[in-house]
Order: structure tokens, then sequence, then C-alpha cells
């Protein structure tokens, strides 16, 4: 069994409001546009900002296309975090759904 699951895009839209959602993408990506209420943390410093990501809530992690944050999700399963979910397709069928992007903070 895997470490962490997938979410569609319609599943998550559902549920924003009792997960943690975090964008590992980049700052000219997230300058496009992130889902409402994601915290930005570039892949690149997630082993620094491990306990960010610890929550009583299941964690929603994506990315442009949904690699980066299996990436993600790989390496906090490794430091023992449990509730991990990679949004599936990405940012790019998240808009693909007609779901809303909204500009970062």
């Amino acid at each position: 069994m895997s470490s962490f699951e997938n979410i569609a895009p319609e599943e998550l839209q559902g549920r924003l409001n009792e997960v943690l959602l975090i964008d590992v993408r980049g700052p000219s990506e997230t300058a496009r546009g992130i889902i409402r209420g994601a915290k930005l943390i570039p892949l690149h410093l997630v082993p620094m900002n491990v306990d960010q990501f610890k929550s009583d809530k299941d964690v929603v992690i994506y990315c442009h296309s949904g690699a980066r944050s299996a990436q993600a999700c790989h390496f906090l399963a490794g430091q023992g975090l449990t509730g991990l979910h990679n949004l599936e397709g990405g940012v790019m069928y998240w808009a693909g759904s007609g779901l809303p992007l909204v500009a970062p903070e």
C-alpha cells in the first residue's frame, strides 16, 4: 500500500475547508494562481519545513502536474507523516475541471 493517496480535484473541492493544502510549485508558477487557502512551500524547501506539514487534518499537496507533489508526499511519508494526499493531475487538472484559482496573498 502506498504511503499516500491521490485525491481527485472534485473531491478536494468538497473538502477544502477540512484539509491542510500545500502548493509545492515555485514563485513564478504560483504567481499565475493558486487554489484558495493553499500554503506555499516550494519543493526544495520541504525538507526544512517538515513541521509545517504536521497537522491533525489530512494534508493535500499539489504542484503543476502531480509529479513534484508525489515526491513531496513520498518524502514526508518517509518522515513518519500520515494523512497525506497528492492532488491528481495537479493544478492542471484542477483548472481543467473548471475549478477556480486565486492570486496568492
